[in-house]
């Protein structure tokens, strides 16, 4: 599972015009679901996103989203699975099928909420414009496989 974090002063998401998530401050987190992820990757992932320390306070990444009331936009973005490796059209075969990554992606939003943080979320399968002020700018790519947090 790969999320793109960025730490926002606002964002929103639309499909076909209307807002359908918004949140102030807080994170924009884009969620791609990669075969063979599973519920102990979202679990690994949920739990990093809420003690994350990337807002600033004594230092510039000092506290975390609980720690300045803040809110996550989850989005899910399956192109995070593709590969431009080979030619120039993108592969999306490491994609999770969409019924699994669904679940997966929900799951991510909603062990969020349960650590008492407003989430908002986009419509999985939709076309959706996302608009966010990246607050910094503060982004940073995150990587659970096996439910461990994977790479740096």
């Amino acid at each position: 599972m790969i999320a793109v974090v960025q730490r926002v002063s606002r964002a929103e998401v639309r499909v076909d015009g209307e807002v359908v998530g918004k949140v102030g401050l807080g994170l924009a987190v884009l969620v791609g679901v990669e075969r063979g992820d599973g519920e102990a990757d979202a679990d690994v992932l949920a739990r990093k996103l809420c003690a994350l320390r990337i807002f600033p306070g004594r230092t510039p990444m000092d506290l975390s989203i609980k720690d300045v009331a803040g809110a996550c936009l989850v989005v899910s973005q399956f192109t995070l699975a593709g590969s431009t490796r080979k030619g120039n059209r993108p592969s999306f075969d490491r994609a999770e099928d969409p019924a699994l990554a669904q679940r997966l992606y929900e799951g991510v939003a909603e062990r969020i909420r349960n650590e008492g943080i407003e989430v908002a979320t986009g419509r999985f399968a939709a076309h959706m414009e996302v608009e966010l002020v990246n607050d910094g700018p503060v982004t940073f790519v995150l990587r659970a496989r096996d439910g461990a947090l994977a790479g740096e």
